[in-house]
């Protein structure tokens, strides 16, 4: 992983003193709030419901175990014990004090992270393929690309008041396991007409109110131009996006607005100017950031699986919880955080520091965060997989349930965030409760649910093969049901069926919807091919059916 140098830390350590002395400021009233309010944005702070709200930036989701042991150790001392990841691969701690922030800057600090430009109107975090550099489909391992894009994005001074907020999502896979086309702007690392690795990019990408799925403005960018190309799009997006409706800010509504053509005629003519100057990446960069990200030193084993661990508890954890790897004898290991009774994404001090150590005996010291919400150990060897289910297991950390219909994507929601219209957290219980039998869920198969409390999305609920949105009726939380969203490689909008339901029916709305599945699936369908093949209107009507009469 990406390692500080003298410049990355001075930066970074003069940020934490320049927030102290603001924080110290603001607390004492020689700042207001509308004075503070666009410092604490640029270093990650909001004004949640019942305290701040602190989002820590994890590039790309890659995280050292060091790292990971302080982020526990911040949960435990400044926070209720526990962090929530995010679908952008950060961490949120929900309950710190505003007079304890700068003391987390300066601990992050010291293991080389930050808070910097995880929220306001600027570039946020790129994010990425959390099996990037392991996957065996991959043509390029996309993280370098990320790095470089970070170092390029951090502190851009003509970019720190965008209309609005900036997502850049990188992808190096025909995969799409970085939900790229629902970005702001998505890169693709494809191949050109000769051969040579470059890249595709997508702009107009997002959700929130206006969900749109992103559009292609180059086919084929050489590698050399991805910086100055990323640039004439911010260029075109900061000059020409709107500034007087919060709502219509995005890139989004301006591509659209545009139109993808003249959108393109424009890029292209703000490119031209700037194409051949000093964002041109040089190959000896590339190769710089690329040696931050050489391959571990891999033991030459056998391509077996575990000779111990014949339980099955164990033999549906390997099957669901881990994936291949591109070395053999390896294997990659999710660690579920959708345990029934825990808040999807909630890990507690105790288990980050556990997983940090764990990583540290299985997996080179490495962890990864995934977008949904689960984490990672990327360098797993699989005959090791049957005692490391056994420290998991009994930290209740191997629910075995990854791709499933209980590993939800769930924003916090109105228990947390003061935008919500409605409670997330308790309905992702409420499901959970009724599908508790393991065995249903693997014979539904992939199955993507996906949970916002309001308008803005975080919990990607329009691109779920079944999305929840909270909305308000009159003071009351009711509950909006789409299906076939997707967010991969072949991303779609999900189709509200109907009305929406309460609270207490939505396990049972849920229940009807697969019922249709179960019933109308040919072979090894999905249920999202399943709804693309027979539309919206038989799931509609099995839910929505007048009750029959006694």
């Amino acid at each position: 992983m990406y390692r500080y140098d003298v410049m990355d830390k001075t930066l970074v350590d003069e940020r934490v003193r320049e927030f102290r002395d603001q924080t110290r400021r603001f607390l004492a009233g020689e700042l207001s709030d509308d004075e503070f309010k666009h410092l604490r944005l640029r270093n990650g702070l909001y004004i949640q419901t019942h305290a701040p709200m602190l989002r820590v930036a994890i590039p790309y989701g890659l995280l050292s175990s060091a790292q990971l042991r302080m982020l526990g150790s911040i949960a435990r001392r400044y926070d209720r014990g526990y962090g929530h990841f995010t679908t952008r691969q950060n961490i949120q701690y929900n309950w710190p004090k505003l007079e304890t922030v700068p003391d987390i800057l300066a601990d992050l600090a010291t293991v080389e992270m930050h808070a910097i430009q995880t929220s306001g109107n600027c570039i946020r975090n790129t994010t990425s393929d959390h099996l990037a550099g392991v996957t065996p489909n991959e043509l390029e391992d996309p993280r370098p690309w990320c790095e470089i894009i970070r170092q390029w994005s951090t502190f851009h001074p003509e970019f720190t008041y965008l209309p609005r907020k900036f997502k850049i999502a990188v992808t190096g896979a025909a995969q799409d396991r970085a939900a790229s086309l629902v970005h702001d702007v998505g890169v693709h690392i494809v191949r050109g007409p000769a051969g040579e690795l470059g890249f595709e990019i997508l702009a107009g990408g997002g959700l929130g109110r206006t969900p749109i799925i992103g559009q292609v403005v180059r086919d084929f960018l050489p590698r050399e131009h991805l910086l100055s190309y990323l640039e004439a799009v911010l260029r075109v997006y900061n000059l020409e996006g709107r500034r007087d409706n919060l709502t219509k800010a995005r890139i989004k509504i301006l591509v659209k607005s545009l139109g993808i053509e003249e959108f393109k005629k424009r890029v292209e003519a703000e490119w031209e100017l700037i194409k051949d100057g000093a964002l041109k990446v040089s190959e000896a960069e590339i190769v710089r950031i690329r040696r931050f990200f050489t391959p571990p030193d891999y033991r030459t084993l056998p391509d077996t699986e575990p000779a111990a661990g014949k339980e099955p508890a164990f033999r549906a954890w390997y099957k669901y919880n881990t994936a291949e790897h591109k070395v053999p004898g390896y294997r990659v290991v999710y660690i579920s955080l959708k345990k029934a009774d825990v808040a999807p994404g909630d890990a507690t001090d105790t288990q980050m520091e556990l997983i940090a150590d764990l990583a540290d005996r299985y997996s080179f010291g490495e962890v990864r965060v995934t977008h949904t919400q689960n984490l990672l150990l990327a360098d797993v060897e699989q005959e090791k997989t049957y005692e490391l289910w056994q420290t998991l297991e009994k930290a209740g950390l191997a629910t075995p349930n990854i791709g499933t219909l209980t590993d939800m994507i769930c924003c916090p929601g109105l228990d947390f965030c003061s935008l919500a219209n409605a409670s997330s957290i308790d309905v992702a219980r409420l499901i959970n409760e009724r599908f508790d039998d393991y065995d249903y869920q693997y014979d539904l198969g992939e199955l993507e649910v996906k949970m916002s409390g309001c308008m803005n999305a975080c919990g990607h609920h329009h691109v779920g093969h079944i999305g929840i949105l909270g909305v308000d009726k009159g003071g009351e939380a009711w509950y909006q049901i789409t299906i076939g969203g997707a967010a991969g490689a072949d991303a779609s909008l999900g189709t509200v069926i109907g009305p929406s339901v309460r609270k207490a029916d939505v396990p049972d709305t849920i229940a009807k919807l697969l019922a249709v599945y179960v019933e109308h699936r040919q072979g090894e369908e999905r249920f999202l091919d399943t709804v693309r093949r027979l539309g919206v209107k038989p799931f509609k009507e099995r839910v929505y059916a007048a009750p029959v009469a006694a």
